[in-house]
């Protein structure tokens, strides 16, 4: 017996149908349904799965404020920098007894300031020759503090010029405000540097060291460089390379001479009678000035010489020297002129730059066009190198106090104009000698 299909209850059909409407009406609201979803069944597996992963995300990490960021990176720096300095000024102190704890920190603090380019009065005279070898530390502290407050505002390598100028400027306002309240602390009757000028100098370092390290930090500074015309990239690099060879070569025969009088050196420290503290501080208190001497030695090299006091002068074909104080590396200056030895050091600067025009010739030059190219790189090269040189005698020169210690270090000017015209000479030698070797 054959049985007929029963037909579909009305009942059923009708409640499927409204079933579907409902689930089509809720997709068109909240959009397609994932993928992995069953139809008519708002939120499946995938949704919850989605919605986990969402409330699983850590939020994102908060930028610290410009100004806290750049107080405490500059004042870390600071207090970095400060705290040699108030070793060595205690090292001299130790065995004196004379002033007490709290003025040997204020002398700590005018010796920190003269170290950023800051004068001190004095009875006897303005002290403004600064150590190199502290300012050399303040400006790497400097630079890492520009670096560390554009990591705490999470713009790493964001390539923006802005943010750059932002960290400097912020960590520039800082270290000014520290430099100016370290020099109404610093000082006493009749001595001390001035406040306003040491908020302005500290404000112009910091501003310039903070640049440079944001810029790194950022690559802000790498996307100005790519958009400068190749000779001047190359110019620029074949001259500081100049530049860092002869201030090697200067420290080097600085060194020479200080080894080869280290007896009389050695005696002029044994004569103080300070003990080891006192001796420990006085080798410190030189070795801090150690790059000025390595800028007066290449100066020296280059042909202008530098002087030691009003009146004086030494140079290859010169020497002149008065009456100088007891310190050690003043034991290491030449006593009379050397004509044939200082035309054999007159070639150094040649040298230097010989070796940067190699460098600047690069793989070969090949064409007129190349060689009438390589000729802005190395009038670059020479302009660079005699602007280094002539920035680091500025640096390394100043007064002692007055009368005969009023001029300590070389002339910048010559310093600059004989480095540029000897550095593009040698460059120019050598980067022919490079694009005729290397064809």
């Amino acid at each position: 017996m054959t049985m007929r299909d029963e037909p579909p209850d009305p009942r059923e059909v009708l409640e499927a149908a409204e079933a579907a409407h409902l689930a089509a009406r809720r997709g068109g609201r909240s959009g397609a349904p994932p993928a992995g979803a069953r139809p008519g069944v708002p939120g499946g597996p995938s949704a919850t799965a989605g919605r986990s992963r969402q409330a699983q995300t850590p939020p994102a990490p908060r930028r610290a404020p410009l100004p806290l960021a750049a107080a405490v990176a500059a004042a870390w720096a600071a207090l970095v920098t400060f705290l040699p300095v108030a070793a060595v000024v205690g090292l001299l102190m130790a065995l004196e007894q004379g002033p007490g704890a709290g003025a040997a920190l204020r002398v700590a603090a005018a010796g920190w300031l003269l170290g950023h380019g800051v004068p001190v009065r004095a009875a006897a005279g303005p002290v403004g020759l600064a150590p190199l070898a502290l300012t050399a530390l303040a400006a790497w502290r400097v630079a890492r503090a520009g670096l560390h407050v554009v990591r705490a505002r999470r713009v790493r390598g964001s390539g923006s010029l802005g943010h750059c100028l932002a960290a400097a400027v912020a960590v520039g306002l800082a270290y000014g405000g520290i430099g100016a309240l370290v020099a109404g602390f610093a000082g006493g009757p009749g001595w001390g540097p001035s406040v306003p000028r040491a908020g302005l100098t500290l404000a112009g370092f910091g501003l310039v060291g903070a640049g440079y390290g944001a810029a790194r930090a950022t690559g802000a500074g790498a996307a100005v460089i790519s958009r400068l015309p190749v000779p001047i990239r190359r110019g620029t690099r074949g001259g500081a390379v100049a530049a860092v060879g002869l201030l090697a070569a200067g420290a080097a025969t600085a060194g020479t001479a200080l080894a080869v009088s280290g007896g009389s050196a050695a005696a002029v420290v044994s004569a103080y009678g300070t003990g080891v503290a006192g001796q420990a501080g006085l080798t410190l208190l030189c070795l801090a000035y150690a790059p000025n001497l390595a800028g007066w030695a290449a100066a020296y090299l280059v042909g202008p010489g530098f002087a030691v006091g009003a009146g004086t002068v030494v140079r290859s074909s010169e020497v002149v020297i008065g009456p100088l104080p007891a310190l050690p590396v003043f034991t290491a200056l030449p006593s009379a002129a050397l004509p044939g030895l200082g035309a054999a050091l007159l070639a150094v600067p040649v040298v230097a730059g010989g070796v940067a025009g190699w460098l600047l010739a690069g793989t070969g030059v090949r064409g007129r066009a190349e060689w009438a190219r390589l000729v802005p790189g190395v009038l670059v090269t020479g302009a660079v190198a005699g602007l280094l040189l002539g920035a680091v005698a500025l640096a390394s020169s100043g007064p002692l106090g007055g009368g005969q210690l009023a001029a300590l270090g070389p002339a910048p000017l010559p310093v600059a104009l004989w480095a540029g015209v000897t550095v593009t000479a040698g460059a120019l030698v050598g980067a022919i000698a490079a694009g005729l070797t290397r064809r």
